[in-house]
């Protein structure tokens, strides 16, 4: 007992001995443990009240975590946003969580002595114009709003309204469902955007249809027989055979021609023996029975050059050649040696084919421009390279059933017979030749109801208009309103702007600037009128920290 130290400690039904040195002493493992799950404890709850201090009092939020426009705004080093959603604010670079593009940085927003994220003026204003502010908004609730400026729970400014946003989306001028986009100059660059200047030129609608090559209806010439007889001997005995005018196509054997030879032949000598008559109606009557003899050959198609060589010989020959009328080819054959003819019965066909027609279909829009007379060019794929000019000779009256299209008829030279019947044929011609303000055809997006180009304001904003389109042709379109000459309209990319500018048109109407004439009033409880009042503590939405209901 005397080399030990024992310790009484009273208890309520038992006595308890610690032997050994004393509790809590150096060397002591139960005294370790308990220190160690103090000082734990300590630690735990000092990170569990920053926790609730960091959001749920705002001073202590705003001090670790200052806000653009805060009191630390000054503190603050760079300021990013989205090109394509600029209401998307953030403190560091990274991805925007609506499209997932690339923050960049606002231009100014560090600059020292002055407010962070400062822009230029928005399209549509002049550079240094004031602009009239209705309200302003709570940056997460557009319903909440205010007439002066104030900040939100977690220490963010109100969103300024302007005038001409809440017309509808950046002043009078703009169409419905647009707004003016301001993307900055970088940003620009980065997406594509390209502009060019409007120019006042001729242009001219070109019209480009495929025809089919035709004879020329009024060069075909037909050989028909007016008596009855029999063919003898065929000059021209083939399709296709190339003739000219008064060249022998056939010889004819008719009893009528032979006995018209010897009539015309008595007549004549009847004149000789009454020219010693002393009765002048004798003489006459004589002459005039002469004269009927000769053209009744006549009638019957007999060259002048057999009637004369009949008048000398005085011989009646048993056939009569018949010669071309026309120059031309031999397009139809329906006799040969020995085939009795008729009368009226068709012997040859001689087409003339040194000038043709062209038959193109033409839509009804393209169609009611064209005029006749008017020059046209035509190409063929038998002939590359080669152009005819030619003019419109004939609009048919009537469209077709069928496919919708009218019937033009071009004329064109054909000299060598390059343009042979029933060969395609391409025809163009220019319509609606004008000068006025021209821009590219990519300039302008067809919305169905109305056309829309985007005008390049400069600075890196650019203001939508409503045009109206004149005539269109080589991948240019007259204006005849919303964009004047020397204007730059963008042509690369304007698809990225329409849904940029329908997007902040949609949000401006969400806030209310749409649909009402007046700004709106701010929200109020029953009980009064003032201004609202921030919500309380630790219910506010704060995107990206974690704050909410």
């Amino acid at each position: 007992m005397s080399d030990e130290k024992k310790e009484w400690i009273p208890q309520d039904t038992e006595e308890k001995v610690v032997d050994g040195p004393e509790s809590g002493a150096p060397g002591s493992g139960g005294g370790g443990k308990s220190r160690f799950f103090l000082v734990l404890s300590a630690i735990l709850g000092l990170l569990l009240a920053g926790v609730v201090a960091f959001y749920n009092v705002p001073a202590f939020h705003v001090l670790l975590h200052p806000h653009a426009g805060g009191d630390n705004a000054a503190m603050t080093a760079d300021k990013y946003t989205c090109g394509m959603h600029p209401f998307i604010l953030s403190d560091k670079p990274g991805n925007c969580p609506i499209c997932g593009m690339p923050l960049t940085k606002i231009e100014g927003s560090a600059a020292p002595g002055g407010t962070a994220g400062a822009t230029s003026a928005p399209a549509g204003q002049p550079s240094g114009g004031e602009r009239k502010i209705l309200f302003y908004r709570h940056p997460m609730n557009p319903q909440v709003t205010s007439q002066t400026p104030s900040k939100d729970e977690m220490g963010m400014d109100f969103v300024p309204v302007y005038e001409d946003k809440a017309k509808g989306g950046g002043g009078d001028n703009l169409p419905a469902g647009y707004a003016a986009v301001s993307v900055g100059m970088e940003r620009v660059q980065l997406a594509g955007i390209r502009s060019v200047a409007a120019v006042r030129e001729t242009i001219s609608h070109p019209v480009r249809a495929v025809g089919i090559v035709v004879p020329d209806e009024t060069r075909v010439r037909r050989v028909q027989a007016k008596i009855d007889g029999w063919i003898e001997k065929l000059h021209t005995n083939f399709t296709g055979q190339l003739v000219t005018k008064g060249q022998p196509l056939l010889e004819i054997y008719s009893p009528d021609l032979v006995a018209s030879q010897r009539e015309y032949l008595l007549s004549k000598a009847g004149v000789d023996r009454m020219k010693e008559s002393p009765y002048e109606d004798a003489r006459e009557m004589s002459s005039g029975l002469a004269q009927a003899a000769r053209t009744r050959l006549k009638l019957f198609d007999v060259p002048e050059s057999f009637i004369a060589e009949l008048e000398r010989t005085g011989k009646v020959r048993r056939t009569v050649t018949l010669n071309a009328p026309v120059s031309g080819y031999v397009t139809g054959k329906e006799i040969f040696e020995g085939t009795r003819v008729m009368p009226g019965m068709d012997l040859l066909t001689v087409t003339d084919l040194s000038r043709v027609w062209i038959d193109a279909d033409l839509y009804e829009y393209e169609a009611q421009s064209v005029r006749v007379g008017q020059a046209a060019l035509l190409d063929t794929v038998a002939d590359p390279g080669t152009k005819r000019k030619g003019r419109v000779a004939f609009i048919y009256p009537t469209f077709s059933p069928e496919t919708r299209t009218l019937k033009v008829r071009f004329e064109f030279p054909n000299p060598g017979l390059r343009l042979k019947p029933q060969m395609y044929a391409n025809v163009s011609l220019d319509l609606h030749s004008v000068t006025g303000v021209v821009v590219p055809d990519s300039a302008l997006i067809e919305t169905g109801v109305r056309v829309i180009a985007f005008v390049d304001a400069g600075d890196g904003s650019f203001e939508p208009r409503e045009v109206k389109v004149g005539v269109r042709g080589n991948g240019k379109a007259q204006i005849l309103s919303g964009v004047k000459e020397g204007e730059k309209v963008v042509v690369g990319a304007n698809f990225l702007l329409d849904s940029e500018s329908k997007l902040r048109a949609a949000l401006t109407k969400m806030t209310g600037g749409a649909s009402a004439p007046s700004p709106p009033q701010p929200q109020s409880t029953p009980q009064s009128q003032s201004p609202p009042q921030p919500q309380p503590q630790g219910q506010g939405g704060h995107a990206g920290h974690g704050g909410g209901q």
